[in-house]
Parts: C-alpha cells; structure tokens; sequence
C-alpha cells in the first residue's frame, strides 16, 4: 500500500515536472505558430510598423498569382492597399491550424508549411472567402528575433 502511494506520488511529482519544462520550453511549431499569429494579427489589423518588425528586409516573396517581390519595400503596397482608412483591412488572413506544419533548417531556423484562408469584405460589410491557398515561410533567428526571409504561396 505504502508502495503504490510512494510510486503514485513520484508519477504526479514527474508528470508536473514535465509539465512546466514543456511550458517553459515551448516547441519550435509553438514558437513558429506564435510569430506567425503576431505577422498575422498586424496584417489583418492594418500595422504596418509592427508587421515589418517580422519580415526581414530582404524578403523574398513568390506566389502563383503575380509576380515576385525580392524586399519588404517591393511588397509593403499590396500590405497597405488592403488598408481602408481607419486602419481597418478589407483583405485578412485567417491560419488553417490542422494543416500547420513546422521543421528546423540549421543554420537558418525553421521551415513552415501550411494552409491559409483570406476573405474580403464587400461592400455590403459581410466577409467573403477569396482564396485558400497553400505557403511555405522560411524563417530566420538571429538569436533575437525570428524573421521570416522567403515566402512561397500557391494553389491560389
């Protein structure tokens, strides 16, 4: 009896223990779905001095649909024609959870790949889904900060 006490006791102690070293370390999928959220969250709320913040200054953007950009300085107009005024976006991305998908690239940081949605508000103010295409973010960490530097975006 003692025995399974003591054996229960140790099971929750290491169970807790495991615990706060997951939420203290967080995996990188966590990390990179945290950046991408906060890319994302300025995107969709039109700001842009926080949505540069993410995007390397040298980003590299290629997408199915148009044609490439190779800086943030080449793709901050499409950024900021989605902005109305007021700062509310006509345009916003919504992130596709189930399709998320996360791997290290050493030497660099990581390699996302996942699905997104973007709808655009008519005129009559109602959400519309436009596109649900696929991307591939390759982001950076210079031991400060992660940066997204290529963007690859397709199946528009």
């Amino acid at each position: 009896m003692l025995t399974t006490s003591i054996r229960r006791a140790w099971i929750l102690a290491a169970a807790s223990l495991l615990s706060s070293a997951a939420l203290a370390n967080p995996s990188l999928s966590d990390v990179i779905k945290a950046q991408d959220k906060a890319l994302f969250d300025a995107f969709n709320q039109c700001q842009p001095d926080i949505w540069r913040r993410y995007l390397d200054e040298n980003v590299e953007f290629y997408q199915d649909n148009d044609d490439p950009t190779f800086t943030r300085s080449e793709l901050e107009p499409s950024f900021l024609d989605r902005c109305k005024e007021g700062g509310n976006a006509n345009l916003i991305r919504e992130f596709v959870p189930e399709s998320h998908e996360v791997h290290p690239i050493q030497g660099v940081g990581a390699v996302q790949f996942g699905k997104h949605r973007f709808s655009l508000q008519t005129d009559s103010g109602e959400w519309q889904v436009v596109a649900e295409p696929r991307f591939v973010h390759l982001w950076e960490n210079d031991g400060k900060q992660w940066r997204v530097i290529r963007v690859i975006s397709y199946d528009h």
